[in-house]
């Protein structure tokens, strides 16, 4: 009785916060994120956002997950939006925005929508000439929302009730309808205070929405293909391929903002062309497809892939992203005028037509339908395919190879599992693992900043817990945000991180190397362990050899398979995949080309 009439406290106190913020800035606010399918928000308090958390916790379908710095939520709240669909996170007012500010800007390329929530200074304050806390000693407040306007695709700044709802809404729309980051300032002294704009219910949003998700919720118009421009668009391409001998089709990373990801599935099997994708785009197609041939990365390709790709008379890309890294130092051997370019809204031919106002959805779905299926380019593929090796199982007490770290890491994965993959050789290693339908893979290629793994494992276990994470790491790129692992302990998470441990910023070293790439080497399951501090489910262990390998993945998939596992991996400083050396070589020479001349 005790224990129930406790319970029924507990219970009347969360009643009694959730009545006196109802009607509240903050209680709006709050039902915003749940109502476009925010769970969790990712936090850092600070004296400008307090009241605003407060109001953020009493909505009883939120969770507030406090991180340890403002960079890592606002990279945990870029793994949710890629596991979940949208993200948000909470910090303070400058000396947290421009500390979030980079993972802001990484969404942003990687097309990502989260609601960055700032924390500002009173409203009172604009305006007077003073001086307050958390600035750089200017009366103008105004240098984080000039820096957010940069990277995010709207910015506003909540001085009022009056217009608080409508300002608001605006940001999250266009949020969603250009899967983008908004930046979202709100006045310290507004989050408890009541305006009738705020106790609608349902809310109904007052700006028009372009999205699936805001479709669904409130049934308001998707943004729409030209009927004329898709017709037109869909005879000339199709004449194109249906004349064309040995095309292909290679997906690109903006499959996922255009929601295109089964159209360009259903091209796929009804035109029989060998189908491979970009080194981002990986994640975006099924691997167990019948025609899928691999990664299509230049001269750093999946075997036999360049070669089809290149050799090929028509190649089709789907939301391709084109920039040094993807062309491997612009190296690809690619000719424009065999190009077809497909984005999210547009469609190109070599250099020639482009048709706007055309959605990639409803393109491939039509084009599905008129193309002539043709097997040529996976005819040839299949002729000179060669199954790629097994590593051998190497010999006791002989130090691990990577070749069967990833051998072994490829043997873990389902669809119930999921692969983060770190800037560095974690790429090219990961690139080449084939995923079972289901699993999930992301990494970070057009930003490429190390040390975004860490928190954005903790986003995208908390935005797919149905997953188990599977994160390789390597040390140069923990050291710069590992302390969120304390985190994932805290939330009772269950990833099994590799740290790869080879000395350095290896993946610099093969771009230009230098006493700079040597880092001080840590005792990373120590570090770890001291984020444990008896509190919560961890293991952790290092690893030396296969043997220990095997052991360390029999043990993290059984007997802690409910625990966050931390696996050290020592290896070679020189031991790296073959693909980052070709890539660093190419990438460096891009680097260093000489100016034009004047």
């Amino acid at each position: 009785m005790a224990g129930e009439n406790g319970k029924k406290g507990e219970m009347k106190v969360i009643e009694d916060v959730v009545s006196e913020t109802e009607g509240t800035l903050g209680y709006y606010i709050a039902r915003r994120l749940v109502e476009i399918g925010v769970r969790d928000v990712f936090t850092v308090p600070g004296d400008f956002n307090l009241v605003l958390l407060d109001h953020l916790i009493a909505e009883p379908k939120l969770r507030l997950v406090g991180c340890c710095n403002e960079l890592n939520a606002g990279y945990a709240a870029d793994g949710y939006a890629r596991a979940h669909g949208v993200g948000a996170c909470v910090v303070t007012f400058t000396v947290g925005g421009l500390s979030v500010i980079n993972a802001i800007a990484g969404a942003y390329s990687e097309n990502l929508p989260i609601i960055c929530i700032v924390g500002g200074p009173n409203s009172n304050d604009f305006g007077t000439n003073r001086i307050i806390h958390h600035t750089i000693g200017e009366p103008d407040f105004g240098q984080e929302h000039r820096c957010f306007q940069q990277i995010t695709c709207a910015q506003i700044v909540i001085q009022n009730l009056d217009d608080a709802h409508e300002l608001l809404d605006r940001a999250i729309s266009t949020a969603l309808n250009k899967s983008k980051p908004v930046y979202v300032s709100v006045s310290c002294n507004l989050p408890s205070l009541p305006h009738p704009s705020f106790k609608i219910s349902p809310i109904p949003y007052s700006i028009t929405q372009g999205t699936e998700v805001t479709s669904r919720l409130y049934g308001i118009g998707m943004l729409k293909t030209n009927s004329l421009c898709l017709e037109s668009a869909l005879d000339t391409v199709a004449e194109i391929l249906n004349t064309a001998v040995k095309p292909v089709l290679i997906a690109g990373p903006n499959l996922r903002i255009a929601k295109a990801i089964d159209a360009f599935e259903a091209l796929a099997t009804a035109s029989g062309y060998a189908v491979a994708v970009m080194p981002s785009g990986k994640g975006h197609f099924r691997e167990t497809h019948p025609h899928f041939v691999g990664t299509y990365w230049g001269a750093v390709s999946t075997s036999y892939v360049s070669e089809i790709v290149e050799s090929a008379d028509i190649y089709v890309f789907v939301g391709p992203i084109f920039n040094d890294y993807s062309s491997v130092g612009y190296s690809l051997l690619c000719k424009k005028e065999k190009m077809i370019i497909v984005q999210p809204e547009r469609v190109t031919i070599g250099n020639g037509s482009s048709f706007g106002c055309v959605l990639m959805k409803d393109f491939l779905l039509a084009l599905a339908k008129k193309v002539k299926r043709n097997t040529t380019s996976f005819d040839n593929y299949l002729r000179m395919y060669v199954p790629p090796g097994v590593p051998l199982k190497q010999k006791p007490n002989e130090s691990l190879k990577t070749v069967n770290l990833y051998k072994h890491i490829q043997g873990m994965l389902s669809r119930h599992t999921a692969v983060i993959a770190e800037t560095g050789d974690s790429w090219f290693n990961c690139q080449k693992l084939k995923l079972p339908d289901g699993c999930g893979y992301e990494f970070q290629m057009q930003y490429g900043s190390i040390g975004w793994s860490v928190g954005a494992t903790l986003g995208y276990a908390q935005g797919a817990p149905n997953k188990r994470v599977i994160a390789c790491i390597g040390d140069g790129s923990f050291q710069v945000t590992a302390q969120d692992v304390s985190t994932m302990i805290r939330c009772g998470q269950r990833s099994i991180i590799f740290l790869i441990n080879n000395g350095g910023y290896t993946i610099e070293v093969e771009i230009h190397d230098g006493p700079y790439n040597i880092i001080k080497n840590w005792n990373y399951t120590g570090v770890v362990e001291a984020f444990h501090n008896g509190e919560g489910k961890l293991w952790t262990c290092k690893v030396r050899t296969e043997d220990d390998l095997i052991d360390a993945i029999a043990t993290a998939q059984g007997e802690k398979k409910d625990h966050l596992c931390f696996i050290e991996i020592m290896v070679h400083r020189d031991d790296t995949s073959k693909e980052l050396l070709e890539w660093g070589s190419r990438v460096a020479a891009a680097n260093s080309r000489p100016p034009n001349p004047q």
